[in-house]
């Protein structure tokens, strides 16, 4: 203690401090010890005197450094075992990736392959390629497929159309201008396009999923709403020796805001596994105005042919 207020100061006695290094002479004894102080006494007092006070221990441990190092250890471990579980998971197929998660972010697949996954499983095909019908052909190197090329009245076709979720983009192919009206022109056609369809260099795809999406995407994207579908072929078919799902219906709708006669439309729509991360798209449309050319939609059909690079 080093203030006046020793735990023995009330009168019972005093504590003897040991003797100041500085000091010229011995402090007196403690008066409990009776006045006596042995030659010992006064050895040890000599020696503190020449040596200063004794070197101070080590210091005690940090408790707050034993606490950072427990919580180091814990944190690790749970980074350890949390990397062997997402791995787990990764390698038998629970978790995919390139999904939106909180952990890994926005989702960067391809539209298509978000709303239709590669299937699980996925034989390879294993049809013979019939020879390629002889007469004019229109072929799609981009999407990868050929097809019938008819005459008079059918144009070859000069635009491009893009719409949709997919965004499947129709360059190739032929067409009938069927009408006119203020807005513009109302079309016959026979289209090709191609959509990236899987994500990185894969090419299994889910065809009927596939199908039936960008099928939906036309009937959005192109057509008057509201419209009704009345299906007439909604199935797996093999075109040209390749997988394909083929979705084959008539629209109807209302087109007199328009100024338009036509009220259905027969279309078909076909979904081409070429072999590539992009799947063929063939789009078949005849309006109601021109049933006499609904007999186009199944001869293109047939006579699709697989175009590989």
């Amino acid at each position: 203690m080093t203030t006046s207020e020793s735990p023995w100061a009330d009168g019972e006695g005093d504590i003897v401090l040991p003797p100041s290094p500085t000091a010229a002479k011995p402090q007196p004894a403690h008066p409990h010890l009776g006045g006596l102080v042995t030659s010992a006494t006064r050895l040890e007092a000599a020696a503190a005197r020449r040596s200063g006070p004794a070197p101070a221990g080590p210091p005690p441990p940090d408790p707050n450094k034993r606490l950072l190092l427990w919580f180091g250890g814990g944190a690790a471990l749970v980074l350890v075992l949390g990397i062997v579980v997402v791995l787990a998971m990764v390698l038998t197929g629970n978790v995919d990736p390139l999904r939106p998660t909180a952990a890994n972010g926005p989702d960067r697949r391809p539209p298509l392959a978000k709303l239709c996954p590669p299937p699980t499983s996925y034989p390879e095909p294993s049809y013979e390629a019939p020879p390629v019908p002889a007469g004019p052909r229109t072929v799609d190197e981009k999407a990868g497929i050929s097809y019938k090329k008819f005459g008079e009245p059918w144009q070859p076709w000069s635009d491009s159309w893009s719409a949709g979720t997919l965004k499947v983009q129709y360059r190739i192919g032929q067409d009938i201008v069927t009408e006119r009206y203020s807005e513009g022109t109302y079309h016959a056609s026979i289209l090709s396009g191609s959509v990236p369809a899987t994500a990185n260099d894969g090419t299994q795809l889910d065809l009927k999923c596939t199908g039936r999406q960008v099928a939906a995407d036309a009937r959005v994207s192109y057509y008057p709403q509201p419209n009704t579908m009345e299906m007439i072929r909604d199935e797996a078919a093999v075109l040209g020796g390749r997988p394909a799902w083929v979705s084959k219906f008539r629209l109807r709708f209302d087109n007199s805001r328009r100024g338009l006669t036509a009220k259905d439309e027969l279309v078909a729509i076909a979904m081409i596994d070429v072999g590539r991360p992009e799947a063929a798209v063939l789009y078949v449309s005849i309006p109601g105005t021109h049933r006499q050319f609904d007999s186009v939609v199944d001869e293109v059909l047939d006579s699709v042919r697989f175009a590989g690079r």
